[in-house]
């Protein structure tokens, strides 16, 4: 439902052409939504570096790219209708999951998307177009998992755990670190985290506790003395040998768990008392995640089922400022910027910010 008069016969798009390369191009269909989802015109995307990896690694023609995404609700399907949750000029932001195999036309840069309504969330009045991004729905689908399903982490976002613990944030001034300080905070917990001295104001900023130097040759150690040996709990966004090097021998005496954002090596983990894992984010609908191994997931309608919830708790506190974007730099030229702007991202220049592009 929605006016079709307002609605272009076709678009632009970023997709996958021969080889995974990534060209933006036109004439490519708008479809209706299906009956629980809803048609946003993107009104702004931030950029992440599964955006750039996943064409590489699994190049496949064909598939839309992208994944956050801010905009205005267009049309909406027959469920949302009667449910009232949404409706037309709503202003919304999320994620969908990008260069999807089982959907090839799931992607954020596109001018106009197709969401699951269960999966989006309001933008506040106290956020716009260019910020609600930032927060990042890719972040809080890949934190949903690993926090709650991998980590375990005790405690909820809304229910603060009665015995506080100590949860290391590998890399805390990524976008993904940002948001995993505030909501481990919410949780009840002390937050550990590491990253450059020039970043350590920004991710006390957003509520970490204790701060430390990843470059440093005795981070580790570092961080096992402040824990006093009993750190039972890791987060690391990058998964390289450095990261798990610093992660594992960070735990304390009696091991604990290690949730890995990327494919790691396996025979880096020389701790049997380590138990380590690697998710996807995709996996929060409950539908899996079509991929090779190791990153392909299979169907689990308990994570969907408990996501639905979830999300409607994320969306209270992000209304209530207490889950927050992180700083953003806006890039300038549109859809066809989207290119440029991956290519920054890849570069390794980008750090304590989200880079975002209006349409």
């Amino acid at each position: 439902m929605g006016d079709n008069s307002e609605i272009p016969l076709s678009q632009r798009a970023v997709i996958q052409h021969e080889n995974g390369i990534l060209r933006v191009t036109p004439g490519l269909p708008i479809q209706q939504p299906g009956p629980n989802q809803i048609l946003v015109k993107t009104k702004s995307v931030a950029l992440n570096p599964c955006d750039f990896k996943m064409p590489i690694r699994f190049p496949t023609p064909g598939l839309w790219d992208g994944c956050d995404y801010a905009g205005i609700v267009m049309a909406v399907g027959s469920e949302v209708a009667k449910q009232g949750k949404f409706r037309l000029g709503d202003a919304v932001f999320g994620a969908v999951q990008g260069s999807n195999q089982a959907d090839p036309t799931s992607g954020a840069y596109c001018e106009y998307l197709n969401t699951d309504q269960d999966f989006t969330f309001h933008i506040p009045n106290s956020l716009s177009f260019s910020t609600a991004p930032a927060i990042s729905g890719t972040a809080i689908a890949t934190l949903g998992i690993a926090l709650f399903w991998s980590l375990k982490i005790s405690g909820t976002l809304d229910t603060p755990s009665v015995k506080q613990e100590d949860v290391l944030v590998y890399g805390g001034s990524s976008t993904l670190g940002m948001l995993a300080i505030q909501m481990v905070k919410l949780c009840g917990h002390r937050v550990i985290t590491t990253c450059s001295p020039r970043n350590f104001d920004l991710v006390r900023s957003y509520g970490a506790d204790l701060v430390f130097d990843y470059n440093s040759v005795t981070c580790a150690k570092e961080i096992r003395n402040a824990t006093k040996n009993a750190l039972r709990y890791t987060l690391d966004p990058f998964s390289d040998m450095r990261s798990v090097s610093i992660c594992q021998e960070a735990l304390g005496r009696t091991g604990g768990r290690y949730c890995g954002l990327e494919q790691y090596q396996e025979q880096l983990f020389s701790r049997r008392t380590v138990k380590h894992e690697l998710v996807m984010g995709g996996a929060i609908s409950g539908k899996g995640v079509q991929l090779p191994e190791p990153y392909g997931v299979a169907p689990n309608a308990e994570i969907g089922n408990w996501a639905r919830n979830w999300y409607k708790v994320v969306q209270v506190l992000i209304n209530e400022g207490k889950i927050r974007p992180v700083p953003v730099e806006i890039l300038p030229g549109g859809i066809d910027a989207v290119i440029g702007g991956l290519g920054i991202l890849k570069s390794g220049q980008v750090s304590g910010k989200k880079l975002v592009i209006n349409f």
